[in-house]
């Protein structure tokens, strides 16, 4: 059998079993309907945690380490300091804040400025410098990092970062994402087996016609063919409908999600599936579905014998 002739078989067994496929609409959308949700759970999820990452990645401000002066370092050593830092790959931002600028928001923020006032003496707070790691930078062991790094630099007293939250925040997407990739696989093998149920039901409603094929000298895999066909329309079917529904979905929260976002003052806006990843589902939900089809026809075909 020459190449050409090869592929003309194999088209024609393709748009033979979408033709049957296409025959019993409700059991195809019902097959079809299973795998798209199925599909779609895990893959809304995933999408969610994605955003959430690139929502905490880009609150790299939360990261910002407080450096405190010595006091007797004056106001020419934080320029130098916040010059040296501003030089580090793993620093966005350096903003000074002097002695006498923390004191008048003190004053104004606390509402002690009378108090402070009436107490005189000489200004107790050192000089500031606030520093914004870089996006790389912007996790607990990358600010770890740099504040030890900051904290051994000469006149500086103290360094402060509160990150406990973005720990337990970080620890909790990481907690979800190992649940979604669990649940990702229960329910892919969930497709499998559905797939494989349908195919042995349509097997066994085209016995007799199996059997006739063997009896003029079918092989196995000739006759095994138009139902791993049948299991990739499946598939594909499925996965277009997954990702409607995970489409539809992030459209309609995509207008509270940033509602929310302005009121933390955040631009994030909640982004969708690329086209790589749509492509990627499409191949996963008509590998998944081959494999049933194949698991299905290899086991019944093998089982009927001619009479």
């Amino acid at each position: 059998m020459s190449v050409g002739a090869y592929f003309n078989r194999h088209a024609q067994v393709l748009v033979g079993s979408l033709g049957r496929v296409v025959q019993q609409p409700f059991a195809t959308l019902m097959t079809m309907g299973v795998i798209a949700v199925a599909l779609a759970l895990p893959l809304f999820l995933s999408l969610l945690l994605q955003n959430a990452r690139i929502a905490s990645g880009n609150l790299n401000e939360a990261y910002d380490l407080s450096v405190y002066m010595d006091k007797k370092a004056g106001s020419g050593r934080a320029q130098s300091l916040a010059k040296q830092l501003r030089l580090r790959s793993d620093v966005a931002a350096v903003r000074i804040i002097s002695a006498e600028q923390a004191l008048a928001d003190f004053r104004s923020d606390s509402g002690f400025g009378k108090a402070l006032d009436a107490l005189g003496g000489e200004n107790p707070l050192p000089d500031t410098l606030v520093v914004t790691p870089s996006l790389s930078a912007s996790t607990p062991k990358g600010t770890e990092s740099l504040k030890k790094a900051i904290a051994e630099m000469n006149e500086v007293q103290t360094v402060q970062i509160d990150t406990d939250w973005i720990k337990r925040l970080h620890a909790l997407l990481d907690l979800l994402r190992r649940v979604v990739i669990l649940a990702g696989v229960l329910l892919g093998v969930g497709i499998v087996l559905i797939v494989s149920n349908t195919i042995r039901l349509d097997i066994l409603n085209r016995r007799a016609e199996i059997e006739v094929m063997k009896l003029v000298g079918a092989s196995d895999a000739f006759a095994r063919r138009p139902f791993l066909y049948s299991g990739v329309w499946y598939g594909l079917g499925g996965g277009v409908l997954a990702l409607l529904l995970v489409g539809i979905a992030s459209a309609l929260l995509a207008r509270p999600v940033a509602q929310l976002a302005f009121l933390y003052h955040s631009d994030f806006r909640l982004e969708g599936l690329k086209m790589l990843a749509c492509a990627g589902v499409l191949g996963l939900a008509v590998t998944l579905s081959w494999v049933g089809s194949w698991l299905a026809a290899t086991r019944h075909i093998r089982a009927i014998e001619p009479l």
